[in-house]
């Protein structure tokens, strides 16, 4: 089955950047007695004692690559994937205190959305890497 191991998080002060990434080994992934190939990556972030949130999914279908960015994202995070090296890369800039948390990439297992993303539907999360952001 797909595996997934994040990377490139660190301390960072206020207004500074990272780049994480996520390195995907496996093409394809078992559910319910059917082998599927995974598609959607996503990553989500999750500070201790609060659920863990989505933070920009990607996704190719039909020879169209699609993303999504939840709302604090937007402007300031970017999400891209390199076939070739089997990563997806999350580029953070701009980042706050609020940015602080651990960054998770898991695999979407329903269709990726344009309009929202939920940990439910995603499965095999990586260790996480953390991103503490000094004011």
């Amino acid at each position: 089955d797909v595996q997934l191991a994040e990377s490139g998080g660190g301390p960072v002060r206020a207004g500074g950047s990272l780049t994480l990434s996520c390195a995907v080994s496996g093409y394809t992934y078992r559910r319910n007695g059917r082998r599927y190939r995974r598609n959607c990556i996503g990553w989500f972030r999750q500070v201790s004692g609060k659920e863990r949130e989505g933070v920009a999914s990607i996704w190719t279908r039909d020879g169209t690559t699609d993303s999504y960015y939840a709302d604090f994202s937007k402007g300031r995070f970017v999400i891209s994937q390199d076939s070739a090296k089997n990563t997806v890369d999350l580029q953070l800039d701009g980042l706050k205190p609020e940015d602080s948390a651990m960054y998770y990439c898991a695999v979407g297992v329903s269709d990726c959305s344009l309009n929202y993303m939920a940990a439910a539907d995603f499965r095999f999360w990586g260790q996480g890497t953390q991103v503490s952001v000094s004011s």
